[in-house]
């Protein structure tokens, strides 16, 4: 009987310890999947800080080449639409909102004849986005 019971003990510990193993591993990859999304959105907020620096190079040579600017427009746009795949996060999401509205009334400015459109609201959204990103 003492044999029985000592099975029994050995079975419910190693039962115990799985249990342990996999919510553990289950509780590091959820992590990792965070730190990781967290990462994503800080590399591509970087990227899109790069574009908006092309984007003010652009605007301020409109004269020589127009191309530029909806060139860097459209390469804000694809990195926001990267960010937004990626997270599920409210404040990112309103972050890259407010960026994605700026660089609509960029665009819609130049193609009103603007040679040189206020990009300052573009740059701030810009700069909550990352801080929101890396906060």
């Amino acid at each position: 009987m003492a044999a029985a019971s000592r099975r029994s003990r050995s079975r419910r510990i190693a039962i115990a310890a799985t249990v342990a193993v996999i919510g553990l591993t289950a509780g590091l990859a959820t992590g990792c999947d965070a730190v990781d999304k967290a990462i994503d959105c800080v590399q591509t907020a970087d990227t899109i800080a790069d574009s908006v620096t092309g984007l003010q190079q652009a605007v301020e040579n409109a004269a020589n080449d127009p191309t530029q600017t909806d060139q860097s427009l459209n390469s804000i746009e694809k990195d926001l639409d990267k960010i937004g795949d990626k997270t599920d996060n409210a404040d990112v999401n309103k972050a890259v909102d407010d960026l994605k509205k700026a660089v609509d009334n960029v665009r819609t400015a130049v193609k009103n004849g603007d040679d040189t459109p206020d990009i300052s609201p573009v740059t701030d959204a810009a700069g909550e986005l990352t801080k929101v990103c890396t906060s």
